[in-house]
């Protein structure tokens, strides 16, 4: 196992910014999670982690040693890619075992670690088959195990599961979470699936443009985004935003929503740090901060007579869209309390739980 530390990380491709000034202290043992949309330079780090890419400027660190000069292969990581990459002309066992034997590690050792490797993975059954013989999520678990068996200080994930259906994607996150807890090596991951990002990390590094946007827990970058852009990728379906203004009457806070039809007091736990009377703001409301009214509201919740315009069925839940002060917003609600499109339904708002963005900086107040 190992300790990554990133300190000012640049990477250029000609006069193209791929990454930018990215710092990173990776605890030994962690799980960490690069995930942000596409062209936004996880891959590219990734890449320079493993030494697949030149750094352009800064330093990388691995269990203390700086690897900017060393070359992949002397660096003790093993990488995951997202199409396999086995040998079609060997059979599971032998892809397993190949790097081993090219180490010349003794012919028994490589068969203690290909049948470890093999058991954890519950693929024993499918080691004198050969890739073309497999499903996608069996080729994945080969390559995993190809990965385990160098026993590494370091394993890179370079988007794994993206080849798969969903089901499989699902099976495989649970297989990855549970190899990293029964092995407990440093892993960093990338995906572009903020699912996969929330539920394998211990931390998430949600990256925009090259640079770093925010880390931390996944609850803590969920909870409380510091950005409209955190508050909007993370979470499915999205947060719903909606432009306001902050009035501040009598001592109390409150929030005016479009055309100044709706106003909402702001509860006294919603503590705005450098709010000003008049301040243009956006309202972020996830589906889960509503639900269907019964009884009285409770403190910090705002009850609104919703006429639902479109119902998705989820199973025990679903989504009911409403408009908010001219706006679309998403409810999450049970199964059975939605009705159907044209109904009116009362919907309490949880305040206390909404995120508010200034409309310029998009910064969370």
């Amino acid at each position: 196992m190992a300790r990554v530390k990133i300190s000012g990380l640049h990477k250029h491709f000609g006069a193209v910014p791929a990454v930018r000034g990215v710092d990173l202290d990776i605890a030994d043992g962690e799980f960490t999670v690069l995930v942000g949309p596409s062209g936004c330079g996880k891959s590219t780090l990734l890449r320079t982690i493993a030494g697949l890419e030149e750094v352009s400027e800064g330093t990388i660190e691995i269990g203390g040693d700086v690897v900017n000069d060393m070359r992949p292969r002397d660096r003790d990581i093993a990488m995951v890619f997202q199409d396999y990459a086995l040998y079609p002309h060997m059979t599971v066992e032998r892809n397993i075992g190949f790097g081993l034997k090219a180490r010349k590690l003794p012919p028994p050792e490589v068969a203690k670690r290909v049948k470890r490797a093999a058991e954890m993975l519950g693929i024993t059954a499918f080691l004198p088959r050969y890739p073309r013989q497999l499903s996608g999520g069996q080729r994945q678990r080969v390559a995993i195990g190809r990965a385990i068996v160098r026993n590494p200080r370091l394993f890179l994930f370079d988007e794994p599961l993206s080849n798969l259906d969903a089901q499989l994607r699902d099976g495989m996150r649970a297989e990855i979470k549970r190899l990293h807890q029964e092995i407990g090596t440093t892993m960093i991951y990338v995906t572009h699936d903020q699912i996969e990002a929330m539920t394998l990390a211990d931390r998430i590094v949600l990256m925009r443009d090259g640079v770093v946007e925010q880390q931390g827990a996944p609850l803590e970058l969920f909870e409380r985004p510091a950005t409209r852009f955190v508050a909007g990728f993370l979470g499915s379906p999205q947060m719903s935003f909606l432009p306001g203004r902050l009035l501040n009457g009598a001592g109390e806070l409150r929030l005016t929503l479009g055309d100044g039809s709706l106003v909402l007091p702001l509860p006294q736990a919603k503590k705005l740090g450098g709010a000003a009377d008049g301040q243009n703001v956006l309202l972020g409301l996830r589906p889960e901060h509503m639900t269907r009214a019964h009884g009285e509201p409770g403190q910090g919740v705002v009850r609104y007579d919703a006429t639902i315009e479109l119902v998705q069925p989820t199973g025990s839940r679903s989504y009911a869209t409403f408009r908010l002060a001219g706006q679309p917003v998403i409810a999450e609600l049970q199964a059975h309390d939605v009705g159907r499109p044209g109904e009116k339904l009362a919907i309490d708002i949880n305040l206390q739980r909404a995120s508010i963005f200034d409309a310029g900086t998009e910064r969370t107040l």
